[in-house]
């Protein structure tokens, strides 16, 4: 996910996000922390301060709560099993716990 697509699913404007510091940034997000600043997503108490480099804007701060910093981080970007493979394993997995199962493909 990128910055832009990531500030669109926060529902962040990114005009509204604190300038950060080029650097050093991690001691700089430490201090940040101990400022209190809410959440970007659902306003209670920030734990996490991260940067964003928003085109346009430049570095920005990025305060998130755990649960809203667990809600938008990325995963699954690694290498995926082939659909054939993946299907393969879930029939398995139905026919030995006994259920039936249809599954429905974009694929012709």
């Amino acid at each position: 996910m990128n910055t832009v697509d990531l500030l669109r699913s926060l529902g962040v404007n990114p005009s509204t996000l604190d300038p950060a510091p080029s650097s050093p940034w991690r001691n700089a997000g430490a201090e940040r922390l101990r400022g209190r600043h809410p959440c970007v997503r659902c306003g209670g108490p920030a734990q996490a301060a991260g940067l964003v480099d928003v085109p346009g804007y430049g570095r920005r701060w990025l305060d998130r709560c755990m649960p809203c910093l667990i809600a938008t981080t990325p995963r699954g970007d690694g290498p995926r099993a082939p659909l054939a493979d993946t299907l393969a394993v879930l029939r398995e997995t139905a026919r030995e716990a006994g259920v039936d199962l249809t599954i429905v493909t974009g694929e012709a």
